[in-house]
């Protein structure tokens, strides 16, 4: 089962999130999700126990825990649908739907002078 663990003291470090799930059971993998330019933890990760009743007992027990003074928010990882993933394709970037600005030939401003004739 993949458990997401928010609310992480940026001091807590993979090993000690390991170590604190496998009092429940065996962990297959942890990761503390970082900045891809600082390299500092974002406060989040993701723990896979290969047990999902010792998955869940963790969650249990774990879930407003307090690690270095800070109540962690510990829940089954739940993978986002499709359709509510950002996507950055397709001109979905936001902001490109601005109606109003005019498109082709209305340009606003480029009818100053009249008709000039096939020039």
């Amino acid at each position: 089962m993949n458990i997401f663990v928010g609310s992480l003291p940026f001091s807590i470090d993979e090993a000690d999130l390991r170590e604190s799930f496998e009092a429940y059971g065996t962990v297959n993998s942890v990761k503390i999700i970082t900045d891809k330019f600082t390299g500092r933890s974002k406060g989040f990760g993701f723990v896979e126990m290969e047990n999902d009743e010792e998955a869940e007992k963790a969650i249990n027990e774990l879930n407003g825990a307090s690690v270095d003074g800070r109540a962690i928010v510990v829940n089954k990882s739940e993978p986002k649908p499709e359709g509510e993933r950002r996507s950055f394709n397709n001109n979905s970037r936001g902001g490109n739907d601005r109606g109003g600005y005019g498109g082709g030939n209305s340009r606003g401003g480029n009818d100053r002078g009249g008709n000039r004739g096939g020039y």
